[in-house]
């Protein structure tokens, strides 16, 4: 869908309400990271979800339903500061969207909700990390504005 085959005064993602993310949302959050991932990652969510609750004062994660249905999600937490630079930044840990409500602007509503969360609180950056073979995943954060970084990320496996 393109800007022009929205009726005025209505955005794509009006459908989609977008609130913060709770503990009690967890059984959902696996479910529709399980589509994904092909497992029930329920420890991982379960720690995410406790730490986007307690960790910061000010949380970002939020929840998205399309009418009273969970339909996706997005995890992130904001730094004051890392690996040496001195300005805020917000990072984007994790983003998922329900089967059913794949193309439904969903992530969008999510990603919308979000910067305008931050620029309410003056951060004006957000960074994330994507595996060079989720293709889609790279695809929607491109539409979304995101651009390489000028950072080299660097690992080592420990055998």
């Amino acid at each position: 869908m393109n800007a022009l085959d929205v009726a005025p005064g209505r955005l794509d993602t009006d459908d989609v309400n977008v609130r913060e993310l709770r503990a009690d949302d967890l059984a959902w959050v696996v479910q529709i990271d399980r589509e994904h991932s092909g497992r029930a990652r329920t420890e991982y969510y379960r720690l995410k979800l406790r730490e986007s609750q307690t960790d910061t004062g000010v949380r970002i994660s939020l929840a998205a339903f399309v009418g009273e249905t969970p339909a996706g999600f997005l995890m992130g937490r904001l730094y004051y500061g890392e690996f040496g630079a001195p300005e805020p930044v917000a990072q984007l840990d994790s983003i998922g969207v329900a089967g059913a409500f794949r193309g439904k602007s969903v992530a969008r509503a999510l990603m919308r909700q979000l910067e305008m969360n931050l620029r309410g609180l003056r951060i004006d950056r957000i960074e994330t990390n994507v595996a060079w073979d989720q293709i889609d995943l790279l695809r929607f954060f491109q539409r979304a504005g995101f651009r390489p970084a000028a950072r080299l990320c660097l690992e080592i496996t420990l055998t």
